[in-house]
């Protein structure tokens, strides 16, 4: 996990492996710790989430997504064109497939959210590919 800095007016957070653990699903860790991928159209992945509001990390409640700048990608992961501010998350190249990636985490903790693609819609032209199970939808 890349160390965080804060996103804006947000304190940092850092915890030791066994907090995240006592504070995260099995499945959450896996992702965001680990850096793991969820399953595509996995159950409750706010992927088909269409209400208005916002999408916030689960491991420090940082809003870092609105569904303002969400769009269906048909990828099966929650898709946005931008974050809900740049300073909210953190990205590195990720040389764990074959061509390298820009991978996203929250600023605030470090949680892995994603990855960056360049195949997205106007105004940006990206795809922040998300993985929901990261994210606490919180409505309107």
């Amino acid at each position: 996990m890349i160390p965080p800095k804060p996103a804006d007016n947000f304190k940092r957070v850092s915890r030791s492996t066994k907090e995240w653990r006592e504070i995260l699903t099995e499945e959450q860790f896996r992702v965001g710790v680990k850096e793991g991928t969820e399953r595509p159209f996995s159950p409750g992945n706010h992927d088909s989430e269409k209400r208005d509001g916002v999408f916030h990390c689960v491991g420090c409640d940082t809003p870092l997504w609105s569904s303002e700048h969400k769009f269906d990608s048909g990828t099966g992961w929650p898709s946005f064109y931008k974050p809900i501010r740049e300073t909210a998350v953190d990205t590195k190249t990720d040389f764990k497939m074959i061509m390298p990636r820009k991978e996203c985490h929250c600023a605030t903790c470090g949680l892995h959210m994603g990855h960056v693609f360049k195949d997205g819609p106007d105004p940006t032209g990206e795809r922040w590919c998300i993985n929901g199970v990261v994210l606490e939808f919180k409505p309107a």
